[in-house]
């Protein structure tokens, strides 16, 4: 029973002590709202910089998984011409013996060449601009995409240069009016092909690009037929995708490719390769620790702005102890214990966190939404980031509040009461 008793009676100290601490915030609304000045700068800095860093982290989180962390990438390199780069890919082109030497390479599980135009498909009296991929038997393999109705692009038929298309599901969408594809015709330019299969949906990728409004080709037929140039190497497997096996270590991989090519291409030892290797589980290792150091930056930046929020707490209460002296006095006179005015001021400690927490909230959503409009930069607001930032700033009003508040409630009654 004595433990109901003092259940209750703590509950309505803790009322009480609410009560007194909003009235006081209430009366000295200025300086309350200049105490927290602090703890709101720093709330609200903190969950846009965070929302900003995560939301880069998942856009290149999204990039590298279109491709998968055990997926390398070969193309060709950028040349100069009269001290001037070319720009990238204007190396020697690699070619289809490249693609086969790679596939027998240890480790590798699926190799593709792929080539890319754009075209427009027509469709009866339908059109649009769509992204061709010029691609092996295998890419579907590197990329991890499966084919949802009818089937993919086979060995032979990649070799020969067969007339036929897989397409993306918006391209089906957009052009056969929800008909069955399958069996159907579709010109690409000038070339006519079979639709032989539809690729599973895929959606949005990271740029918000669409990327099921794409059709696959084999490419010996989208380099001899649809994007013919007098230029081009005949053999031209564009860039080269080679998907490693999971229970081999990438780095490791990708040194035999780099060997192979450099020997394949005739690079002396010590000149520069004429080829790049794109290795995206080192892409995902770069973020992590670009992130690490980025989340170390920005923790010290918000730790400094609550840190001060928090001694202007401090220095606040201290003075509102000083203040309210006599008030003091008065209650331990009538029989109000030490912890009870520990409680007071640790409460009204608390409620200052509390609402520049919940104002810093508000601010730090609107500036991550206003730096997503105007900058155009990606963002992820978490509910975890923007509960922990009001965690945050309610522990550190009350580790700066405690010492204002320890002082209150070990002032003598006696000596309270003569206070002036």
């Amino acid at each position: 029973m004595s433990a109901v008793v003092r259940t209750e009676r703590s509950g309505l100290q803790l009322s009480a002590s609410l009560a007194i601490a909003l009235k006081a915030i209430r009366t000295n609304s200025v300086r309350s709202l200049l105490t927290m000045l602090g703890i709101i700068i720093g709330i609200a800095a903190a969950i846009v910089a965070v929302s900003i860093a995560q939301g880069a982290g998942k856009q290149l989180t999204e990039q590298i998984e279109q491709f998968g962390t055990h997926v390398l990438q070969v193309r060709p390199g950028a040349s100069w011409r009269g001290g001037r780069s070319q720009g990238a890919d204007s190396e020697r082109a690699l070619t289809d013996d490249d693609v086969d030497a790679l596939r027998d390479l240890d480790g590798i599980e699926a190799t593709s060449g792929r080539v890319q135009a754009s075209v427009t498909a027509v469709v009866g009296g339908r059109n649009r601009p769509v992204s061709l991929f010029g691609v092996g038997a295998d890419f579907g393999l590197v990329q991890d995409w499966e084919i949802a109705e009818g089937r993919g692009i086979t060995e032979a038929e990649a070799r020969r240069g067969a007339k036929i298309a897989v397409l993306g599901t918006t391209v089906v969408e957009e052009l056969f009016d929800g008909a069955d594809p399958i069996g159907q015709r579709i010109r690409l330019n000038r070339t006519s092909a079979t639709v032989v299969g539809v690729l599973e949906e895929k959606g949005a990728g990271s740029w918000g690009q669409d990327q099921d409004d794409v059709v696959w080709m084999p490419l010996e037929t989208v380099r001899s037929r649809v994007s013919r140039s007098p230029q081009a190497v005949a053999d031209d497997a564009g860039r080269i995708y080679l998907k490693v096996w999971e229970d081999r270590e990438v780095a490791e991989v990708e040194a035999d490719v780099e060997h192979l090519m450099r020997v394949r291409r005739d690079i002396q030892p010590g000149a520069e390769d004429d080829f790049r290797i794109a290795n995206f589980a080192e892409f995902i290792r770069a973020r992590n620790a670009t992130e690490s150091l980025l989340g170390f930056l920005l923790a010290a930046f918000s730790a400094t702005s609550l840190v001060v929020g928090g001694i202007g707490i401090m220095n606040i209460m201290l003075v509102s102890v000083t203040e309210r002296t006599r008030e003091i006095g008065l209650r331990r006179a009538v029989g109000a214990r030490s912890r009870d005015v520990l409680t007071q001021f640790l409460v009204e400690a608390t409620v200052l966190g509390l609402i520049g927490g919940l104002v810093g909230l508000l601010l730090g959503i609107g500036g991550t939404m206003l730096a997503a409009r105007l900058g155009e930069f990606p963002v992820l607001l978490s509910p975890i980031t923007l509960a922990g930032a009001v965690g945050v700033a309610v522990l550190i009003a009350v580790f700066f509040g405690y010492y204002p508040a320890r002082r209150a409630s070990k002032l003598d009654p006696i000596d309270a009461l003569r206070f002036e």
